[in-house]
């Protein structure tokens, strides 16, 4: 007899014919041992990394939209260059063209210093968190919601 290991989808859940099926491991392994109290604030300190890496990720598309507008810079010089206003080309140059985003540091040193500060201290503590509470498995809150749901 084989039994069907995919992702149980509405389709798999709801066909007549859908072949019995055993649980596709997700790594989590058994997770017994973790009460529910702990798993629950496992949960709420995983979705605040999670909140992280979603303001790292607008961190990325600052950086990146901003160095994107510094290079725009240059066709706008020339364009007021061409179009007789060669002053106005002057200003944008001298003030705006390569401009520190805040003072002494461009975009990717403000990513940088997310990266290696913050960003690390989180993922650190949560890690070492998770590791002493749960053996390092990680979405334990959702795999337990994924079993209650599924069945």
């Amino acid at each position: 007899m084989t039994h069907d290991v995919r992702p149980k989808t509405a389709s798999s859940r709801t066909s007549p014919d859908a072949s019995p099926r055993v649980e596709a491991d997700t790594g989590t392994g058994t997770d017994t041992e973790v009460d529910d109290a702990t798993a629950e604030a496992l949960g709420k300190l995983s979705e605040a990394l999670e909140t992280t890496e979603r303001a790292r990720g607008h961190l990325y598309s600052f950086h990146q939209l901003t160095g994107h507008a510094d290079l725009q810079l240059d066709e706008a010089v020339e364009l007021l260059r061409a179009a007789g206003h060669p002053e106005m080309a002057d200003m944008v140059t001298r003030e705006l063209i390569g401009l520190d985003v805040i003072p002494d540091r461009w975009t990717f040193q403000i990513v940088e210093e997310y990266e290696d500060g913050y960003h690390a201290a989180f993922t650190g503590v949560e890690r070492r968190i998770r590791k002493q509470l749960a053996g390092g498995r990680r979405h334990l809150h959702e795999a337990r919601m994924k079993k209650r749901r599924q069945g």
